[in-house]
């Protein structure tokens, strides 16, 4: 029996078919996001630096589901101006000074642009030998620059390689200090396996201990102080270790920092290592910020003791002009990282691979997939060459002294950690604050507020200064003081921003400081705290 049902084939109008990569609407679109770019870097310094939205607003403002009909870019980057460019921080503001520094440049961008735009995935050597054989390239030119042991270049058998952030580098270097000891002591004592870091280290120490499976009772922080300039000490190091010996537990893994995230302060990579060593400690240097400066003849003394230690990384995104994402790891024993990271399916054996006379940078990494970053690098390296980077670090340094002398013009304030680089942390003193703010019953006859008071007035200053919507700056807590942080280093940053900065702070610290009437700052805080004598400070 026949059926009725007709067989209805689609019709298809191969007109209305776009191409999603056609050449000419590459081109027109291209010049018309590269002429939005450019007039964004041209007025970026006079938008609020620091984002006014509230949360969920961009959710009442764009449409409600996706388009069905395709839109013309024009109306889209007029939808980007309107709506998006509210919604961000302006990291790329000439008046950004807070966190690190996330620099952009011209070759960063092209190279980045480059890199999209051929969009290759060089997870192995065959599947793009210009992206691998670039890459070694490029890190064994920085590693020269920074002056690196030969046992950290490819020439010397160590390598490097291009992650995306300072956290990748880590879990893949505790990664592998953790199989290097367990492959010694069986797979069974992972739950005694330490990792050694100070307070001053970053953040994602611990959370790479926690993906490697590292017990949480057993990442070990140690505290640093301010005789040190906070840098972590080897006998604090090794005070540390003897305990946890005697626990019966396992030293696996130290970072040292240079350059942390609080205050810049520079842990003293040698000494360190003679602590470690001892105990077949694998020792990592995160350098991610300050690591840019150690090309700098005057600055390289800050990884002095560099051949001690297993890995080394830092970040050319934030003060080497190479767009966000890229990271630099160098280990001293490849074998280390690929024993711990390899994975060899079938469908990516090959006769390149099997002959282990070329480099799988999957092997290398976490992910599989990879971009070709080295290009953006290397796009960097040439278009301003060694010089002229050195000049742009010490530019920001000679700008950062210019603030640091700035505050020290003022005396109701003090710089609170010495000034290493382009970092200046400072705050209103707590003379300043007992002399000049009333404060319900004191402070009065020689005393002063307290720590947690000073704290509040430092905050209460940050948030004016961040609310001004002219710069934007951060803080830490160093030592149970606020402080604020002045990072300076953003690649439009002048010295009449630096200036102009430093007049916004002052006169919020005389919106503070100068009340005399009406309420006090510390009903404004609500708060209800005590007073000590200045002796006890």
């Amino acid at each position: 029996m026949e059926s009725d049902a007709v067989d209805v084939k689609p019709q298809i109008d191969s007109t209305t078919i776009m191409n999603p990569l056609d050449p000419d609407e590459f081109k027109r679109q291209g010049y018309i996001m590269i002429d939005f770019l450019a007039n964004y870097y041209r007025n970026v310094a006079n938008y609020p630096v620091l984002s006014q939205v509230e949360s969920n607003y961009l959710r009442k403002r764009l449409q409600k589901s996706a388009p069905f009909d395709p839109q013309p870019i024009e109306e889209i980057l007029q939808d980007v101006q309107q709506h998006i460019i509210p919604g961000i921080t302006h990291w790329q503001s000439p008046n950004f000074f807070a966190y690190f520094p996330a620099t952009t440049s011209t070759a960063g961008f092209l190279g980045e642009m480059l890199s999209t735009g051929l969009n290759v995935v060089g997870f192995n050597w065959v599947a793009s030998p210009a992206a691998t054989e670039l890459e070694s390239i490029v890190m064994d030119w920085l590693g020269q620059e920074l002056k690196l042991p030969e046992t950290f270049l490819f020439s010397g058998n160590g390598g490097g390689v291009l992650l995306n952030t300072t956290c990748e580098a880590i879990v893949c270097t505790l990664v592998a200090a953790r199989d290097k000891v367990l492959s010694h002591v069986g797979n069974d004592k992972i739950t005694k396996l330490v990792v050694y870091a100070s307070d001053q280290t970053h953040s994602t120490v611990q959370k790479a201990a926690q993906i490697a499976g590292i017990h949480p009772k057993n990442f070990h922080v140690i505290q640093t102080n301010k005789s040190t300039s906070f840098a972590l000490s080897p006998e604090a190091l090794l005070s540390a270790i003897l305990v946890d010996l005697e626990n019966g537990l396992i030293p696996c893994f130290l970072c040292a920092s240079v350059g942390t995230t609080a205050t810049t302060a520079i842990d003293p990579i040698g000494p360190l290592c003679n602590v470690a060593k001892k105990f077949g400690i694998w020792v990592h240097v995160d350098a991610a910020y300050a690591g840019s400066a150690c090309i700098c003849p005057e600055f390289r003394s800050f990884i002095n003791g560099i051949e001690e230690v297993n890995s080394f990384s830092f970040n050319p995104h934030k003060w080497f002009f190479t767009n966000l994402s890229c990271c630099c790891l160098w280990v001293k024993v490849p074998s280390d990282l690929t024993s711990s990271l390899s994975t060899n399916p079938h469908f990516l054996r090959n006769k390149a691979s099997d002959s282990k006379q070329v480099i799988d940078y999957k092997d290398w990494q976490i992910n599989l997939s990879r971009k070709f970053n080295s290009l953006k690098l290397w796009m960097v390296l040439r278009s301003y060459g060694i010089g002229n980077l050195r000049s742009f670090i010490r530019n920001d340094v000679k700008m950062a002294k210019t603030f640091e002398e700035l505050v020290k013009l003022d005396r109701r304030f003090e710089i609170f950690a010495p000034r290493i680089l382009s970092l200046v942390c400072f705050r209103l003193k707590p003379s300043a604050i007992a002399h000049k703010v009333p404060i319900a019953n004191g402070p009065q006859n020689g005393k002063l507020a307290t720590e947690e008071f000073v704290n509040q007035v430092n905050n209460k200053l940050l948030d004016l200064i961040n609310g001004s919507g002219k710069v934007y700056m951060t803080h830490a807590i160093v030592g149970g003081a606020f402080v604020i942080r002045c990072a300076i280093g953003t690649t439009l940053t002048e010295e009449q921003h630096v200036i102009m900065a430093w007049k916004v702070v002052q006169e919020k610290a005389n919106s503070i400081l100068g009340r005399t009437k009406e309420v006090s700052i510390l009903q404004e805080l609500n708060l209800s705290l005590p007073i000590i004598d200045l002796a006890m400070i």
